[in-house]
Protein backbone atom coordinates (compact mmCIF):
# COMPACT_ATOMS: atom_id res chain seq x y z
CA UNK A 1 0.00 0.00 0.00
CA UNK A 2 2.68 2.51 0.98
CA UNK A 3 4.37 1.50 -2.80
CA UNK A 4 1.35 2.39 -4.44
CA UNK A 5 1.24 5.71 -2.42
CA UNK A 6 4.35 6.67 -3.18
CA UNK A 7 3.89 5.67 -6.82
CA UNK A 8 0.67 7.84 -7.12
CA UNK A 9 2.74 10.89 -5.64
CA UNK A 10 5.62 10.31 -7.86
CA UNK A 11 3.22 10.31 -11.02
CA UNK A 12 1.30 13.59 -9.35
CA UNK A 13 5.12 15.81 -9.17
CA UNK A 14 5.69 14.38 -12.72
CA UNK A 15 2.45 15.69 -14.33
CA UNK A 16 2.78 19.22 -12.00
CA UNK A 17 6.35 19.17 -13.83
CA UNK A 18 4.98 18.87 -17.52
CA UNK A 19 4.71 22.30 -18.48
CA UNK A 20 3.94 23.31 -22.47
CA UNK A 21 4.84 26.62 -23.92
CA UNK A 22 2.50 27.39 -26.69
CA UNK A 23 3.47 30.71 -29.15
CA UNK A 24 1.28 32.19 -31.80
CA UNK A 25 0.90 35.71 -33.56
CA UNK A 26 -2.00 38.09 -33.11
CA UNK A 27 -2.59 39.94 -36.39
CA UNK A 28 -5.54 42.26 -37.45
CA UNK A 29 -7.84 41.44 -40.94
CA UNK A 30 -5.28 43.28 -43.35
CA UNK A 31 -2.46 41.32 -41.58
CA UNK A 32 -0.81 43.86 -39.75
CA UNK A 33 0.16 42.58 -35.74
CA UNK A 34 -2.06 43.44 -32.91
CA UNK A 35 0.08 44.31 -30.04
CA UNK A 36 -1.18 44.93 -25.96
CA UNK A 37 -3.94 41.83 -26.97
CA UNK A 38 -4.28 40.07 -24.42
CA UNK A 39 -4.31 36.23 -24.64
CA UNK A 40 -5.86 33.94 -20.87
CA UNK A 41 -7.07 30.94 -20.29
CA UNK A 42 -11.03 30.85 -20.15
CA UNK A 43 -11.41 28.64 -16.95
CA UNK A 44 -8.46 30.96 -15.15
CA UNK A 45 -8.22 34.18 -16.76
CA UNK A 46 -5.13 34.46 -14.27
CA UNK A 47 -3.02 32.02 -16.59
CA UNK A 48 -2.65 34.86 -19.10
CA UNK A 49 0.06 37.19 -21.33
CA UNK A 50 -0.40 40.16 -23.83
CA UNK A 51 1.04 40.07 -27.17
CA UNK A 52 4.07 42.15 -27.78
CA UNK A 53 4.84 44.41 -30.83
CA UNK A 54 5.30 42.17 -33.32
CA UNK A 55 1.84 40.77 -32.39
CA UNK A 56 3.72 37.59 -30.62
CA UNK A 57 3.08 35.80 -27.51
CA UNK A 58 4.16 32.99 -25.34
CA UNK A 59 2.28 30.90 -22.66
CA UNK A 60 3.08 28.44 -20.60
CA UNK A 61 0.49 26.45 -19.02
CA UNK A 62 0.02 22.75 -17.55
CA UNK A 63 -3.43 22.73 -18.28
CA UNK A 64 -4.76 19.70 -21.14
CA UNK A 65 -4.85 20.72 -24.52
CA UNK A 66 -8.58 20.47 -24.66
CA UNK A 67 -8.99 23.66 -23.01
CA UNK A 68 -9.87 26.75 -24.25
CA UNK A 69 -7.56 30.28 -24.79
CA UNK A 70 -9.49 33.47 -25.06
CA UNK A 71 -7.79 36.30 -27.58
CA UNK A 72 -8.91 39.85 -26.51
CA UNK A 73 -8.06 43.25 -27.93
CA UNK A 74 -9.97 46.41 -27.26
CA UNK A 75 -12.48 47.06 -30.69
CA UNK A 76 -11.94 43.36 -32.21
CA UNK A 77 -14.17 40.23 -31.75
CA UNK A 78 -12.84 37.89 -29.20
CA UNK A 79 -11.72 35.10 -30.80
CA UNK A 80 -11.60 31.13 -28.69
CA UNK A 81 -9.52 28.26 -29.59
CA UNK A 82 -8.38 25.05 -28.19
CA UNK A 83 -4.62 24.74 -26.99
CA UNK A 84 -4.40 21.99 -28.94
CA UNK A 85 -4.84 24.41 -32.62
CA UNK A 86 -1.52 25.91 -31.41
CA UNK A 87 0.55 22.85 -31.85
CA UNK A 88 3.60 23.34 -29.61
CA UNK A 89 5.99 20.95 -27.55
CA UNK A 90 6.60 19.96 -24.08
CA UNK A 91 9.08 22.41 -22.88
CA UNK A 92 10.52 19.25 -20.60
CA UNK A 93 11.67 17.81 -23.97
CA UNK A 94 15.10 20.11 -24.69
CA UNK A 95 15.03 21.34 -28.12
CA UNK A 96 11.69 20.91 -29.14
CA UNK A 97 10.05 23.98 -30.91
CA UNK A 98 6.97 25.23 -31.26
CA UNK A 99 4.85 26.34 -34.60
CA UNK A 100 3.62 29.98 -34.81
CA UNK A 101 -0.04 30.47 -35.16
CA UNK A 102 -1.62 32.93 -36.93
CA UNK A 103 -4.36 33.92 -35.04
CA UNK A 104 -7.01 37.06 -36.57
CA UNK A 105 -8.91 39.62 -35.20
CA UNK A 106 -12.16 40.33 -36.71
CA UNK A 107 -12.86 44.03 -36.31
CA UNK A 108 -16.07 44.69 -34.06
CA UNK A 109 -16.32 49.05 -34.06
CA UNK A 110 -16.81 50.71 -31.11
CA UNK A 111 -18.36 53.69 -32.78
CA UNK A 112 -21.54 53.37 -34.03
CA UNK A 113 -22.44 56.38 -35.70
CA UNK A 114 -21.03 54.53 -39.04
CA UNK A 115 -23.83 52.32 -39.34
CA UNK A 116 -26.42 54.61 -38.05
CA UNK A 117 -28.74 55.44 -41.24
CA UNK A 118 -30.62 59.02 -40.71
CA UNK A 119 -34.79 58.03 -41.30
CA UNK A 120 -36.41 59.11 -44.16
CA UNK A 121 -37.39 62.49 -43.82
CA UNK A 122 -41.41 61.37 -43.56
CA UNK A 123 -41.04 58.97 -40.98
CA UNK A 124 -39.36 62.05 -38.61
CA UNK A 125 -42.99 63.55 -39.21
CA UNK A 126 -44.14 60.49 -36.69
CA UNK A 127 -46.63 62.31 -34.03
CA UNK A 128 -45.79 62.57 -30.67
CA UNK A 129 -48.50 60.24 -29.64
CA UNK A 130 -46.98 57.61 -32.04
CA UNK A 131 -42.98 58.17 -30.29
CA UNK A 132 -44.82 58.40 -26.76
CA UNK A 133 -46.31 54.76 -27.61
CA UNK A 134 -42.78 53.47 -29.09
CA UNK A 135 -41.29 54.34 -26.05
CA UNK A 136 -43.69 52.89 -23.34
CA UNK A 137 -43.26 49.57 -25.32
CA UNK A 138 -39.62 49.35 -25.57
CA UNK A 139 -40.10 50.23 -21.56
CA UNK A 140 -42.05 47.36 -21.21
CA UNK A 141 -40.16 44.86 -23.08
CA UNK A 142 -37.01 45.85 -20.90
CA UNK A 143 -39.12 45.52 -17.39
CA UNK A 144 -39.39 41.65 -19.01
CA UNK A 145 -36.16 41.47 -20.74
CA UNK A 146 -33.85 42.93 -17.86
CA UNK A 147 -33.59 40.65 -13.76
CA UNK A 148 -34.78 42.60 -11.27
CA UNK A 149 -32.47 39.55 -9.21
CA UNK A 150 -29.41 40.19 -7.98
CA UNK A 151 -26.53 38.86 -10.79
CA UNK A 152 -22.83 37.75 -10.19
CA UNK A 153 -20.35 38.30 -12.99
CA UNK A 154 -16.79 36.95 -13.38
CA UNK A 155 -15.35 39.71 -15.56
CA UNK A 156 -11.82 40.72 -17.17
CA UNK A 157 -11.56 44.23 -17.59
CA UNK A 158 -8.76 45.50 -19.80
CA UNK A 159 -7.26 48.94 -19.94
CA UNK A 160 -4.80 50.12 -22.53
CA UNK A 161 -3.14 53.20 -22.10
CA UNK A 162 -1.75 55.39 -24.83
CA UNK A 163 0.67 58.03 -25.34
CA UNK A 164 0.56 60.38 -28.85
CA UNK A 165 -1.39 57.47 -30.22
CA UNK A 166 1.40 54.83 -29.31
CA UNK A 167 0.39 52.11 -26.64
CA UNK A 168 2.80 51.82 -23.41
CA UNK A 169 0.86 49.61 -21.57
CA UNK A 170 -1.78 47.95 -20.43
CA UNK A 171 -3.42 46.73 -17.25
CA UNK A 172 -5.39 43.76 -16.72
CA UNK A 173 -8.61 43.62 -14.16
CA UNK A 174 -9.65 39.96 -13.04
CA UNK A 175 -12.72 41.00 -11.04
CA UNK A 176 -16.15 39.64 -9.64
CA UNK A 177 -18.89 41.91 -9.90
CA UNK A 178 -22.29 41.92 -8.27
CA UNK A 179 -25.32 43.77 -9.30
CA UNK A 180 -28.15 44.43 -7.21
CA UNK A 181 -30.80 45.87 -9.20
CA UNK A 182 -32.61 48.98 -8.02
CA UNK A 183 -30.72 48.82 -4.60
CA UNK A 184 -28.83 52.01 -5.13
CA UNK A 185 -30.60 55.77 -5.06
CA UNK A 186 -28.88 58.67 -5.82
CA UNK A 187 -30.33 62.37 -4.35
CA UNK A 188 -29.90 64.00 -7.94
CA UNK A 189 -29.96 63.37 -11.74
CA UNK A 190 -27.09 65.35 -12.71
CA UNK A 191 -28.01 65.62 -16.39
CA UNK A 192 -31.98 66.06 -15.87
CA UNK A 193 -31.40 67.74 -12.67
CA UNK A 194 -34.44 65.82 -11.22
CA UNK A 195 -34.60 66.02 -7.54
CA UNK A 196 -35.38 63.12 -4.46
CA UNK A 197 -34.57 59.90 -4.37
CA UNK A 198 -33.83 57.53 -7.48
CA UNK A 199 -33.48 54.32 -7.60
CA UNK A 200 -30.71 52.69 -9.65
CA UNK A 201 -28.55 49.64 -9.75
CA UNK A 202 -25.98 48.86 -6.89
CA UNK A 203 -22.73 47.71 -8.34
CA UNK A 204 -20.12 45.62 -6.32
CA UNK A 205 -16.83 45.44 -7.09
CA UNK A 206 -14.48 42.86 -5.83
CA UNK A 207 -10.63 42.74 -7.72
CA UNK A 208 -9.12 39.35 -7.33
CA UNK A 209 -6.11 40.10 -9.71
CA UNK A 210 -4.06 43.12 -11.32
CA UNK A 211 -1.55 42.61 -14.07
CA UNK A 212 0.22 45.31 -15.81
CA UNK A 213 1.77 44.41 -19.35
CA UNK A 214 5.02 46.50 -20.70
CA UNK A 215 7.24 46.43 -23.40
CA UNK A 216 10.50 44.91 -22.42
CA UNK A 217 11.91 48.40 -23.70
CA UNK A 218 9.62 50.61 -21.97
CA UNK A 219 10.03 49.18 -18.53
CA UNK A 220 11.87 52.34 -17.14
CA UNK A 221 8.66 54.50 -18.32
CA UNK A 222 6.46 52.03 -16.59
CA UNK A 223 8.38 52.76 -12.92
CA UNK A 224 7.75 56.60 -13.83
CA UNK A 225 4.80 56.09 -14.56
CA UNK A 226 3.63 53.82 -11.77
CA UNK A 227 5.81 55.68 -8.59
CA UNK A 228 6.53 59.35 -10.12
CA UNK A 229 9.63 61.04 -10.47
CA UNK A 230 10.83 61.34 -6.89
CA UNK A 231 9.53 58.59 -5.16
CA UNK A 232 11.27 58.89 -1.88
CA UNK A 233 9.50 62.49 -1.74
CA UNK A 234 5.89 61.49 -2.64
CA UNK A 235 3.34 61.20 -0.07
CA UNK A 236 2.79 57.25 1.54
CA UNK A 237 -0.54 57.54 0.54
CA UNK A 238 0.16 57.97 -2.99
CA UNK A 239 3.02 55.65 -2.76
CA UNK A 240 1.15 52.57 -1.47
CA UNK A 241 -1.17 53.39 -4.33
CA UNK A 242 1.54 53.20 -7.05
CA UNK A 243 2.25 49.57 -6.53
CA UNK A 244 -1.02 48.66 -5.13
CA UNK A 245 -4.69 49.32 -6.17
CA UNK A 246 -8.28 49.10 -4.50
CA UNK A 247 -10.05 46.72 -5.78
CA UNK A 248 -12.63 49.57 -7.17
CA UNK A 249 -10.23 51.19 -9.00
CA UNK A 250 -11.67 53.90 -11.15
CA UNK A 251 -11.08 52.95 -14.48
CA UNK A 252 -12.20 49.28 -14.20
CA UNK A 253 -15.37 49.91 -12.29
CA UNK A 254 -16.34 53.12 -13.81
CA UNK A 255 -16.81 50.85 -17.11
CA UNK A 256 -18.51 48.45 -15.59
CA UNK A 257 -21.18 50.86 -14.02
CA UNK A 258 -21.73 52.97 -17.02
CA UNK A 259 -24.79 52.70 -19.52
CA UNK A 260 -27.05 51.88 -16.88
CA UNK A 261 -29.40 50.62 -19.79
CA UNK A 262 -33.08 50.50 -18.00
CA UNK A 263 -32.48 53.53 -15.57
CA UNK A 264 -31.15 55.83 -18.26
CA UNK A 265 -34.05 54.99 -20.59
CA UNK A 266 -36.65 55.42 -17.82
CA UNK A 267 -35.02 59.12 -16.94
CA UNK A 268 -35.31 59.75 -20.84
CA UNK A 269 -38.62 58.34 -22.16
CA UNK A 270 -40.71 61.46 -21.15
CA UNK A 271 -38.97 63.92 -22.83
CA UNK A 272 -40.53 62.67 -26.58
CA UNK A 273 -38.60 65.83 -28.03
CA UNK A 274 -35.01 64.10 -27.79
CA UNK A 275 -35.99 61.13 -29.45
CA UNK A 276 -36.14 59.78 -32.79
CA UNK A 277 -35.67 56.55 -34.88
CA UNK A 278 -32.59 57.25 -36.76
CA UNK A 279 -32.84 53.76 -38.81
CA UNK A 280 -35.51 51.27 -38.81
CA UNK A 281 -35.41 47.83 -40.90
CA UNK A 282 -36.77 44.22 -41.15
CA UNK A 283 -34.00 43.07 -38.50
CA UNK A 284 -33.13 46.41 -36.47
CA UNK A 285 -34.69 49.53 -35.17
CA UNK A 286 -32.73 52.01 -33.95
CA UNK A 287 -33.87 54.78 -31.17
CA UNK A 288 -31.56 57.57 -30.67
CA UNK A 289 -31.84 59.83 -28.19
CA UNK A 290 -29.59 63.15 -28.17
CA UNK A 291 -29.11 65.47 -25.18
CA UNK A 292 -26.93 69.26 -25.53
CA UNK A 293 -25.87 71.21 -22.79
CA UNK A 294 -23.97 74.89 -23.43
CA UNK A 295 -23.47 76.84 -20.14
CA UNK A 296 -22.00 80.37 -20.80
CA UNK A 297 -19.46 78.34 -22.83
CA UNK A 298 -17.71 77.45 -19.55
CA UNK A 299 -19.63 73.74 -19.75
CA UNK A 300 -20.26 71.93 -22.77
CA UNK A 301 -22.22 68.85 -23.57
CA UNK A 302 -23.21 66.82 -26.09
CA UNK A 303 -24.42 63.04 -25.95
CA UNK A 304 -26.10 60.33 -27.94
CA UNK A 305 -27.53 56.98 -27.18
CA UNK A 306 -28.17 54.59 -29.08
CA UNK A 307 -30.82 51.64 -28.13
CA UNK A 308 -30.74 48.84 -31.26
CA UNK A 309 -33.69 47.10 -31.07
CA UNK A 310 -35.26 43.63 -32.92
CA UNK A 311 -37.62 45.71 -34.88
CA UNK A 312 -39.48 42.29 -33.89
CA UNK A 313 -40.63 42.10 -30.35
CA UNK A 314 -38.12 45.34 -29.59
CA UNK A 315 -36.25 43.36 -27.13
CA UNK A 316 -32.42 45.03 -26.74
CA UNK A 317 -29.88 43.68 -29.12
CA UNK A 318 -26.87 46.49 -28.43
CA UNK A 319 -26.56 49.86 -26.97
CA UNK A 320 -24.14 52.69 -27.41
CA UNK A 321 -22.98 55.89 -26.76
CA UNK A 322 -20.93 59.10 -27.48
CA UNK A 323 -20.29 62.13 -25.36
CA UNK A 324 -18.26 64.70 -26.25
CA UNK A 325 -17.16 67.38 -23.18
CA UNK A 326 -15.92 70.57 -22.57
CA UNK A 327 -14.75 72.62 -19.49
CA UNK A 328 -12.85 76.08 -19.65
CA UNK A 329 -12.27 77.12 -16.44
CA UNK A 330 -11.07 81.28 -16.45
CA UNK A 331 -9.34 81.12 -13.27
CA UNK A 332 -8.54 77.21 -13.09
CA UNK A 333 -8.92 74.38 -11.10
CA UNK A 334 -6.50 73.67 -8.62
CA UNK A 335 -6.58 69.94 -8.57
CA UNK A 336 -6.55 67.89 -4.85
CA UNK A 337 -4.01 64.97 -4.39
CA UNK A 338 -6.43 62.46 -4.21
CA UNK A 339 -8.54 63.61 -7.74
CA UNK A 340 -5.11 63.13 -9.70
CA UNK A 341 -4.64 59.37 -7.41
CA UNK A 342 -7.66 58.26 -8.59
CA UNK A 343 -6.36 58.43 -12.32
CA UNK A 344 -3.59 56.27 -11.24
CA UNK A 345 -2.28 56.95 -15.28
CA UNK A 346 -0.51 60.09 -15.30
CA UNK A 347 3.30 60.54 -15.17
CA UNK A 348 2.91 63.55 -12.03
CA UNK A 349 4.74 63.31 -8.77
CA UNK A 350 2.88 64.72 -5.51
CA UNK A 351 4.89 67.79 -5.83
CA UNK A 352 3.67 68.60 -8.93
CA UNK A 353 -0.27 67.44 -8.58
CA UNK A 354 -0.38 70.27 -5.54
CA UNK A 355 0.67 72.88 -8.01
CA UNK A 356 -1.35 72.15 -10.92
CA UNK A 357 -4.18 73.90 -11.91
CA UNK A 358 -7.11 72.74 -14.54
CA UNK A 359 -7.86 75.57 -17.43
CA UNK A 360 -9.39 72.97 -19.87
CA UNK A 361 -10.24 69.52 -20.42
CA UNK A 362 -11.54 68.28 -24.04
CA UNK A 363 -13.14 64.58 -23.91
CA UNK A 364 -14.55 62.31 -26.13
CA UNK A 365 -16.13 59.22 -24.94
CA UNK A 366 -17.44 56.51 -27.07
CA UNK A 367 -18.94 52.78 -25.46
CA UNK A 368 -20.97 50.28 -25.89
CA UNK A 369 -22.53 47.04 -24.71
CA UNK A 370 -23.29 44.05 -26.54
CA UNK A 371 -25.99 41.26 -24.11
CA UNK A 372 -26.61 37.59 -23.56
CA UNK A 373 -30.03 35.95 -22.95
CA UNK A 374 -30.31 33.20 -20.28
CA UNK A 375 -33.28 31.91 -19.02
CA UNK A 376 -35.60 34.70 -20.88
CA UNK A 377 -33.41 37.71 -19.40
CA UNK A 378 -30.60 39.79 -20.95
CA UNK A 379 -27.55 40.60 -19.31
CA UNK A 380 -24.14 42.24 -20.13
CA UNK A 381 -21.45 40.29 -22.39
CA UNK A 382 -19.01 42.30 -23.08
CA UNK A 383 -18.43 46.57 -22.43
CA UNK A 384 -15.56 48.52 -24.50
CA UNK A 385 -14.59 52.13 -23.91
CA UNK A 386 -12.42 54.41 -26.12
CA UNK A 387 -11.88 57.78 -24.60
CA UNK A 388 -9.59 60.61 -26.39
CA UNK A 389 -8.60 63.38 -23.65
CA UNK A 390 -6.63 66.44 -23.21
CA UNK A 391 -6.22 68.26 -19.68
CA UNK A 392 -4.86 71.91 -20.52
CA UNK A 393 -3.71 73.45 -17.72
CA UNK A 394 -0.82 75.46 -15.68
CA UNK A 395 1.06 74.35 -13.16
CA UNK A 396 3.29 76.86 -10.83
CA UNK A 397 7.08 75.60 -10.10
CA UNK A 398 10.24 77.36 -8.31
CA UNK A 399 12.69 78.76 -9.81
CA UNK A 400 16.32 76.94 -9.63
CA UNK A 401 17.42 80.14 -7.73
CA UNK A 402 14.75 78.77 -5.10
CA UNK A 403 13.22 82.44 -5.62
CA UNK A 404 9.87 83.16 -6.81
CA UNK A 405 8.23 81.01 -8.87
CA UNK A 406 7.70 80.44 -12.80
CA UNK A 407 3.82 79.44 -14.54
CA UNK A 408 4.35 76.54 -17.02
CA UNK A 409 1.69 75.34 -19.78
CA UNK A 410 1.11 71.86 -19.40
CA UNK A 411 -0.85 69.34 -21.37
CA UNK A 412 -2.14 65.70 -20.37
CA UNK A 413 -3.01 63.15 -23.19
CA UNK A 414 -5.22 60.53 -21.89
CA UNK A 415 -5.64 58.33 -24.23
CA UNK A 416 -7.55 54.86 -22.62
CA UNK A 417 -9.12 52.21 -24.95
CA UNK A 418 -10.79 49.23 -22.41
CA UNK A 419 -13.02 46.36 -22.83
CA UNK A 420 -15.01 44.34 -20.28
CA UNK A 421 -15.76 40.47 -20.62
CA UNK A 422 -17.83 38.24 -18.64
CA UNK A 423 -16.61 34.86 -18.66
CA UNK A 424 -19.05 33.13 -15.87
CA UNK A 425 -22.10 34.39 -14.72
CA UNK A 426 -24.18 33.19 -11.87
CA UNK A 427 -28.19 34.31 -12.02
CA UNK A 428 -29.43 31.97 -8.47
CA UNK A 429 -28.74 32.09 -4.73
CA UNK A 430 -26.18 35.60 -5.47
CA UNK A 431 -25.39 36.74 -2.24
CA UNK A 432 -24.39 40.70 -1.65
CA UNK A 433 -19.98 41.03 -0.92
CA UNK A 434 -18.80 41.58 1.69
CA UNK A 435 -17.34 44.75 3.21
CA UNK A 436 -14.01 43.21 3.38
CA UNK A 437 -14.03 41.69 -0.25
CA UNK A 438 -15.08 45.05 -1.82
CA UNK A 439 -12.42 47.09 0.28
CA UNK A 440 -9.47 44.00 -0.57
CA UNK A 441 -6.35 45.85 -2.14
CA UNK A 442 -4.93 43.76 -4.91
CA UNK A 443 -1.16 43.66 -5.78
CA UNK A 444 -0.10 44.69 -8.98
CA UNK A 445 1.88 41.54 -10.82
CA UNK A 446 4.40 42.97 -13.51
CA UNK A 447 4.44 41.31 -16.33
CA UNK A 448 6.96 42.32 -19.25
CA UNK A 449 6.19 41.41 -22.80
CA UNK A 450 8.43 40.94 -25.98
Amino acid sequence: MKQLTYLITLLCIAVEATATEYVGRVVDEKGAPVSYATVYMADDPVIGTATGSNGLFRLETDLPVFSELIVSFIGYEKQTLLLSELHCGDLSQSGKGCDTVTIVMKEQPIHLEEVVIAANPAKQKNKRRRMQDLLAAVYRQMQSDFPMSATAYHIVSDVRMDAEDTPWGMEQMIAHVVVLPQQGHISKDIRTGKKGTIPTDSVQFSGEHCKRFFDAAKRSLADTILAGNDLEKMHPDMRKAANAIDSGVVIHRTLWSAGNIVYDFTNAMHDVSHWLVSNESEGETVLTYTEKQNILGIFIYRMKRHYILASDDLHVLRFSEQAHLELNIPFGYKVKPNEMQMLNLLNMDERKIENYRIRKVHADVSMNTLYQERNGHLYPLEKNMVTDATIIGKRKDKKPTGRGSVTTPDTIPLNIRATQRVTSLQTRDVQPLTRQQIRKRVVRTIVPIY
